[in-house]
């Protein structure tokens, strides 16, 4: 997810008249965001399915706002049988012009094309590293835990691009996988918890703080 910048300091937080609770700003008033942004956004996400699926949508992401994708992707899981790689690795010419014939996804070409070719890089990367290999690949580059001095106060403060990311973006293109660029793979850092990045006075930074050890 590529989070705009705020223009204005209301944009750093938004408080729900509903349950009082503070959130990112980001999160707004849509209550597909809102729910999003409180049940995944930075919650660690494991498993080599579940990350495939979201590296995917972050790259069918890229030129379109988050929200977007977040209100297809039951209709993208259909279309993408699960995002289950066993299955995508397979299918080639007929399910890509399926596929752009479907209005409940994004029918872009070179975008689901992408989707079946990492699917054969997950399956590649699976036999030489066994099962969990994206996960660990993934995971590798997840910066350190952040402290309460470095939490950002704005969604300003917030990087597009890091060094981790970066790197990630290499490895993963080295191993055969499209669609993954610096950029993007930062929103999937933030969106599987591999970075905290909710801002100062968000409900989620409290609660973290709060939980027991």
């Amino acid at each position: 997810m590529i989070l705009p910048a705020p223009r204005t300091l209301a944009a750093v937080t938004a408080t729900d008249d509903d349950d009082g609770r503070t959130r990112c700003g980001w999160a707004g008033s849509d209550p597909e965001y809102r729910r999003y942004h409180d049940e995944e956004w930075g919650t660690p996400l494991h498993g080599d399915r579940a990350l495939f699926e979201k590296l995917c949508l972050e790259g069918f992401q890229a030129g379109l706002s988050w929200i977007t994708i977040l209100r297809r992707r039951p209709t993208f899981r259909t279309a993408f049988a699960g995002f289950d790689p066993a299955v995508l690795a397979h299918w080639g010419e007929p399910e890509v012009e399926r596929l752009m014939q479907d209005t409940g996804v994004i029918r872009n070409r070179a975008k689901i094309e992408a989707t079946l070719g990492n699917a054969r890089a997950l399956r590649k990367l699976t036999v030489e590293d066994g099962e969990g290999a994206l996960d660990r690949l993934i995971w590798s580059f997840a910066p350190a835990p952040r402290t309460e001095e470095d939490r950002p106060r704005s969604l300003a403060e917030l990087p597009a691009v890091t060094a981790e990311s970066t790197a990630l973006s290499k490895e993963l293109r080295r191993r055969g996988f499209r669609f993954v660029g610096p950029t993007t793979m930062y929103a999937l850092m933030q969106s599987a918890g591999l970075v905290d990045d909710h801002v100062r006075g968000c409900w989620r930074v409290s609660t973290e703080a709060a939980a027991p050890a």
